[in-house]
């Protein structure tokens, strides 16, 4: 084995022609799978697959880019769980757009990184005219900022990570978050990351449609004042996991703006509505947010990753920022340099340091299709889970919890004389057995205790009739599980 890795691989001038080759034989190969693919899975386990990848031996390369794609096939393209297929209804995972991959292409190959204007010149100016761009679709105001995250969950702890810092003079231990039941698990992280105890968040009661309820709300924010605790913010969601649920933002921002709290809006799925020509009044009050987070690899149908953290104030970035003399050396106050002739250093405004220019993604989508046009996208499958409550609602074999307000369904199978128990053990078994058959995949969840199944519809090619073929999967596996229950009974 040779100590040195071959410059003949190295993406350079001189290789121009073998990386054009490459690339190309790892489109065709990726096209042609995506054109043969006939289910969102194959059902495989990880006890099945774990052996073809252990058996690679990493050091042996093949020195051949067909042959590894080869090798790609077995260990990873054949077995994939395949989002753009209509029958993929599990998690929050779009299909991509294409001019999206087309981005994805370009910055992986530029390989610029977005810490320093050093690093990516250009690509630093594209993310803050989309961060601007961004903010001024959610009304955020003329001092809005923000920077381009990994996800939801970063994107949520440095929104909470200013809201602390934000609220001067407290005592830590008195600190309180206040979100809805139904908020994201990562309000309960980042308070563990940012070392608030486990009852730092307060868990606001939903209504019947899963939103959070005001009264509750202004009840518990008179309560912490009452206790002599300090509400440091209040998560409201645009958009739950779980349920689509579109918290109401107006009634909240009053709330805030009467105790003088930090408002964090988690549009993490519902921000596709920032587009929407039609249902952009769904998220009336966000302009309110102190910050806002923002995940376009969902609901703007970008590759994974590629989300932000939005912020009313953009001075308040300043509590993410720390200084390096090798990266973003403090200039001495005397040296201080006008606005227009500063570095534009986003590792200031960041938690990150190296990172991605997956701006660059959101850019050519914007640029090759126009907002409105991913707008109506996300439209599309809002207007298919209003179809699929329908039929839910009709189907004396399921029952559906809320009707959706984007384009989640959560729902469960249920039979007449079947105890709950028996009832939870075949969702269970249902969801698990399309699963492995590869023929559709759907999740799980639970409500009140009981076990439910969701769609997560977010592909526009997935049809009513895709929907009422998998319901008719599910009923049928259920119904066999509570056959073979009989049959051990006996």
């Amino acid at each position: 084995m040779s100590p040195l890795a071959p410059r003949s691989h190295l993406l350079n001038d001189l290789n121009a022609e073998a990386y054009r080759r490459s690339v190309t034989a790892g489109v065709e190969r990726v096209a042609a799978t995506l054109a043969g693919t006939v289910r969102p899975h194959t059902g495989i386990t990880p006890a099945q697959l774990a052996p073809v990848v252990d058996a690679v031996d990493l050091d042996l390369p093949l020195g051949d880019p067909t042959a590894a794609l080869d090798e790609l096939e077995d260990v990873y393209l054949r077995d994939a769980v395949y989002f753009h297929h209509p029958r993929y209804l599990g998690h929050l995972n779009c299909p991509v757009v294409i001019p999206a991959v087309l981005g994805e292409a370009v910055l992986s190959a530029i390989n610029s990184s977005l810490d320093t204007w050093d690093q990516s010149a250009g690509g630093t100016l594209i993310e803050r005219r989309l961060v601007d761009w961004t903010a001024r679709r959610a009304g955020l105001g003329p001092a809005a900022d923000g920077i381009f995250t990994s996800g939801g969950t970063q994107s949520n702890l440095q929104a909470l990570l200013l809201a602390r810092e934000e609220t001067k003079g407290a005592d830590p231990a008195k600190l309180r978050i206040l979100a809805s039941a139904c908020s994201h698990f990562s309000v309960q992280k980042s308070a563990g990351l940012l070392g608030l105890g486990p009852e730092a968040v307060i868990a606001v009661p939903v209504d019947r449609d899963k939103r959070l309820q005001t009264v509750a709300l202004a009840r518990e924010l008179e309560r912490c004042v009452a206790e002599g605790l300090v509400p440091m913010a209040v998560v409201a969601t645009a958009g739950t996991t779980d349920f689509g649920s579109i918290d109401p933002l107006p009634e909240i921002a009053e709330l805030c703006a009467r105790h003088g709290v930090w408002m964090h809006v988690d549009a993490a799925y519902g921000c596709g509505l920032l587009a929407s020509p039609t249902r952009r009044h769904l998220i009336e009050g966000i302009e309110r947010a102190d910050s806002v987070t923002v995940d376009y690899h969902k609901s703007f149908f970008q590759p994974v990753s590629s989300s932000a953290l939005l912020v009313r104030d953009g001075a308040t970035l300043r509590h993410a920022t720390y200084h390096a003399d090798y990266l973003n050396p403090r200039r001495p106050a005397a040296d201080h340099l006008p606005p227009q002739e500063q570095l534009p250093n986003q590792v200031d405004k960041s938690l990150q340091t190296t990172r991605r220019f997956d701006a660059l993604k959101l850019w050519m989508t914007l640029r090759v299709m126009g907002a409105d046009a991913v707008g109506g996208l996300f439209d599309d499958v809002c207007a298919l889970a209003a179809e699929g409550w329908r039929l839910l609602d009709r189907d004396p074999r399921f029952e559906v919890v809320v009707r959706p307000q984007l384009s989640t369904l959560v729902f469960r199978y249920v039979a007449d004389g079947v105890a709950p128990e028996l009832a939870d053990g075949a969702n269970l078994h249902a969801r698990k057995a399309l699963f492995a058959s590869g023929e559709a995949v759907v999740a799980g969840t639970k409500n009140d205790g009981r076990h439910y199944l969701k769609f997560t519809l977010l592909n526009p090619e997935t049809t009513p009739d895709d929907i009422a073929a998998v319901l008719d999967l599910i009923a049928g596996h259920a119904e066999q599980y509570l056959e073979d229950s009989l049959v051990r009974a006996s």
